[in-house]
């Protein structure tokens, strides 16, 4: 989606709004012996403040609010009634659809106490998203972002998740162009000002950067059982730093 008016810039921001209280609130209940259900049902009551509905519900027929992926599960996982334990990682998935506007945003928690392995990887991930957020100007080619993401979670001893990506978003989940984490010379679309960019690295701490779709038909996890993290923001390009409408 590109925003071409006030209008535009207005909802897509009250849908940030929704995005950011629902992951506040669903970060606040974790702790061991929550179950990713019972924070499913934080995000929807979120929701039915607002008026908003679940875009991955709406869009795709999957039965949640919030995708909830726990430890080497990486996205789209579906919230299950089995308790968190300590040192389990956590990522909160949630798009809204409020009042015709979706918005996207992605957090990883780790219930504490955690180890030090799961705290560099989730780490990890918010510093390649601000690598990218340094980088994603207007007048540059979309693949800075994927180079920034990928340098920084190489430099870092992880690894990126490559059959995994960023995207467009708006008014709809999944829009054109798609946002690479990782360099790709010849993704060479232009990032201009008003582009609405669903911007996530999306990373593990093993070495072979694979995913499978487990038997519930929606759960992608490591191949290798290593731990991931995910983390998110819908974002507008602008002549400078991107606007963050998410957070």
């Amino acid at each position: 989606m590109s925003i071409d008016s006030e209008h535009d810039l207005l909802g897509m921001q009250h849908a940030g709004k929704v995005v950011a209280e629902a992951l506040k609130a669903m970060q606040n209940a974790i702790e061991p012996g929550v179950t990713p259900a019972e924070l499913d049902e934080i995000c929807g009551q979120v929701f039915r403040k607002y008026g908003a509905e679940s875009a991955p519900r709406q869009v795709y027929g999957a039965p949640v609010h919030a995708f909830i992926s726990v430890n080497e599960d990486v996205v789209h996982g579906l919230p299950t009634p089995h308790p968190l334990k300590a040192g389990d990682v956590v990522k909160l998935d949630v798009t809204p659809n409020v009042q015709g506007y979706i918005a996207d945003a992605a957090i990883t928690v780790a219930v504490p106490p955690a180890s030090p392995q799961a705290l560099k990887l989730i780490a990890c991930a918010e510093a390649a998203f601000q690598a990218a957020m340094r980088v994603a100007t207007a007048g540059k080619p979309i693949h800075v972002i994927g180079r920034a993401i990928e340098q920084e979670v190489t430099s870092r001893g992880f690894t990126v998740l490559r059959e995994l990506s960023g995207h467009s978003v708006g008014k709809t989940i999944h829009e054109q162009p798609s946002v690479l984490n990782y360099y790709h010379p010849r993704d060479r679309y232009m990032l201009h000002e008003g582009l609405v960019l669903a911007i996530e690295p999306l990373i593990s701490a093993g070495r072979r950067g694979r995913v499978k779709t487990l038997s519930d038909g929606w759960t992608l996890s490591t191949t290798d059982g290593s731990l991931s993290a995910h983390f998110e923001h819908t974002v507008v390009i602008t002549q400078g730093k991107p606007m963050v409408l998410t957070a």
